[in-house]
């Protein structure tokens, strides 16, 4: 039987700061506190390698891009070009885990080992008191700052309890040594509607189960729908309900879902991808050992400006701070929270870059800027036209809709939402005319070649543009036959 470590042989660490984690955020607030003191530690729980990099991003764009090619095996023919091939599953896993590990892994492992040994530890951290951690069952750390990056893992309801022998995450997908015959996708965020629509171009029959109907980083309801409706001609889609229980036999894993009318459906898989969203792993810490404060949720409380969790000295980033943003926000939060602990007891908040989101589904999903749901009750202009430039009918994708928000009292362009081929480009565009505040006069001042995709968003920014004139015109007209008073 083991016995506890006594406090003699306990080993005690001393610094100024610690980081909890060593992915994208950690790394991010490490690369800024190295450059200032030798007085730091980071502390990893598992692996290294930036979710990104093992789990996230990267796999999943090489299992989309296989996709994407065999996709084109069944389109071609529109374009005269007949095509035949056969999907090798072993081969796309086995050439999505090479590339990761060997490129995108591998750079971020080369950087760690760059790391000085007294800088790095190993082992699972958990408070032990304010200022105070216990890593492991054999070291203590103490410290005056600490930064959690702790990451988060993927939540999986209890309902799959019966069945977790064919469950998959976005942790565990891609190590499949081939594709299974039949999945079952849970979730319709843009984890469950990548791999989702991957999955069923590689030749897997696919059925994807959503719970409110909506794919929840679109927020005006024509886009909304528009998305649905475009997705569900292409996938079995069940938008709105909910799993009511599992089962497994010798034929697979059963799902009962019951649907939003009430009616009930039963189908059977090989296995089943649960991507209903991720938990931050800051439960894992012992918070309660801090005195920090916690909202009614159990959450911590932070200042996302400053990234300083109530008036202790400890910083949040990254996926720890629960709502999970994407790698370049994880990384600025890094940051932020390091220069904050840095000039701790006095933070300084930041401006944050505009909010940049890309789902990688065929048509593509972006969000730039403020959503059209944060804009409610201001005045603004919406520019709006089908995906349809010249350039995507050469393409033969056609389908989807840009919107473009801009104040109606200045046209400095709020904010967008985007469903169609290759709008990741745009996103960018706009994001950098967001970030400068720019105007829709401004950015229609750019050369645009034709034929592009670019001539898109020249043509929904003159929309705005003719809009905006309507709208002006009528606020004049509407001022000058208002009575006056005396």
């Amino acid at each position: 039987m083991r016995r506890p470590m006594s406090e003699s042989t306990m080993k005690t660490i001393n610094v100024e700061y610690a980081i909890i984690g060593a992915g994208t955020s950690g790394l991010g607030a490490y690369s800024k506190i190295s450059r200032k003191t030798d007085s730091l530690l980071m502390i990893q729980d598992g692996p290294y390698g930036t979710t990104c990099a093992r789990v996230g991003c990267m796999p999943s764009k090489l299992l989309i891009t296989a996709s994407d090619y065999a996709h084109h095996l069944t389109t071609s023919d529109f374009f005269g070009v007949t095509a035949a091939g056969h999907v090798d599953g072993h081969k796309v896993f086995e050439r999505l885990r090479r590339e990761r590990d060997e490129r995108f892994v591998a750079n971020n492992l080369r950087y760690v080992d760059k790391i000085p040994p007294h800088h790095k530890l190993e082992g699972r951290a958990r408070f032990i008191g304010p200022g105070h951690l216990r890593v492991g069952e054999s070291v203590e750390v103490k410290a005056e700052k600490f930064i959690l990056a702790c990451g988060s893992r993927p939540a999986v309801s209890e309902v799959f309890e019966p069945v977790m022998d064919r469950v998959l995450t976005s942790d565990t997908v891609f190590e499949l040594n081939d594709l299974p015959h039949s999945i079952a996708v849970i979730g319709m965020g843009v984890i469950a509607l990548e791999l989702g629509q991957a999955l069923h171009r590689l030749g897997v029959e696919t059925t994807i189960y959503g719970r409110s109907g909506k794919i929840n980083a679109l927020t005006h309801p024509d886009m909304q729908q528009e998305a649905l409706d475009i997705l569900s001609s292409e996938l079995d889609i069940y938008p709105t309900g909910q799993v009511v229980s599992t089962w497994e036999d010798a034929e697979g894993a059963w799902i009962e879902f019951e649907q939003s009318n009430g009616r009930r459906v039963t189908k059977v898989f090989d296995r089943i991808l649960v991507a209903t969203g991720r938990t931050s792993n800051v439960d894992r810490l012992g918070m309660e050992h801090t005195g920090a404060e916690f909202t009614e949720a159990g959450k911590v409380v932070f200042d996302p400006q400053t990234m300083l969790c109530s008036d202790t000295p400890i910083f949040i980033a990254g996926d720890a701070a629960e709502y999970l943003p994407v790698w370049h926000e994880a990384f600025d939060e890094g940051r932020i929270a390091a220069d904050n602990a840095l000039n701790y007891p006095d933070p300084v908040p930041v401006d944050r870059r505009p909010p940049l989101m890309v789902f990688f589904t065929d048509p593509q999903i972006a969000i730039i800027g403020q959503s059209f749901r944060e804009l409610q009750g201001l005045e603004i202009i919406i520019g709006e036209l089908p995906f349809a430039s010249p350039r995507h009918v050469v393409w033969n994708k056609v389908e989807g809709r840009i919107q473009v928000y801009l104040d109606a009292r200045t046209g400095v362009i709020l904010g967008a939402e985007l469903l169609g081929y290759q709008a990741e480009h745009l996103a960018h565009l706009l994001a950098l005319a967001i970030t400068h505040s720019m105007t829709a006069e401004q950015v229609l001042m750019m050369p645009v070649y034709h034929p592009s995709a670019e001539e898109l968003l020249r043509d929904v920014l003159i929309d705005a543009r003719e809009k905006r004139r309507i709208y002006a015109a009528e606020a004049m007209m509407h001022s000058n036959t208002v009575p006056a008073y005396s």
